[in-house]
């Protein structure tokens, strides 16, 4: 089954629901999913750099796994052809996907009401994880040294695509 689209998933929710715990019997969420981001921190990770350049996302929104990575992916393919990824610059992701998305298939045949009545909020399998994210919030940073300031924001650029909402470029000192 393919994913569901982001449009279902990106309102905030009023409570995430994160509950694992250690003995099984006690998790809320039985079998969720871990996280599709496979690295959080890429390049040199204690360079000296002068300038950040940050994703920041413009309103409140949540953003799954699968996004984040295809951002990761974007940002560091772009930065791997026009720089040294052994010196030139260190990338991060900043959010940490723990909320657990959920499914509840409904029947879409005809006369399926009889089958679902009372079932209109139930609490539905886990399907993936997303992060949830303020507005103002960074997504991601890329310190780099001040003559790569431009390749870092094409970069950044790239990965707003992958983004569920409206993302800005912004320079840090």
């Amino acid at each position: 089954m393919g994913d569901r689209p982001a449009r279902i998933y990106r309102e905030q929710p009023s409570q995430p629901y994160t509950r694992q715990s250690q003995k099984k019997s006690d998790n809320f969420i039985k079998g969720a999913p871990a996280p599709r981001v496979t690295q959080y921190d890429m390049g040199v990770k204690n360079g000296d750099f002068e300038k950040t350049v940050k994703l920041v996302v413009e309103e409140d929104v949540n953003i799954r796994s699968e996004a984040l990575e295809a951002g990761r992916i974007a940002i560091t393919s772009h930065l791997n052809k026009v720089m040294d990824p052994e010196e030139d610059y260190f990338a991060k992701i900043l959010p940490y996907p723990h909320h657990v998305l959920r499914y509840h298939p409904l029947a879409g045949v005809a006369q399926a009401d009889r089958y679902y009545e009372g079932m209109r909020k139930p609490f539905g399998r886990p399907i993936g994880r997303s992060a949830i994210i303020d507005e103002g919030q960074k997504v991601y940073k890329i310190d780099v040294d001040e003559g790569d300031v431009q390749e870092a924001r094409r970069a950044l650029e790239r990965a707003t695509h992958k983004m569920p909402v409206k993302c800005r470029v912004k320079l840090d000192q």
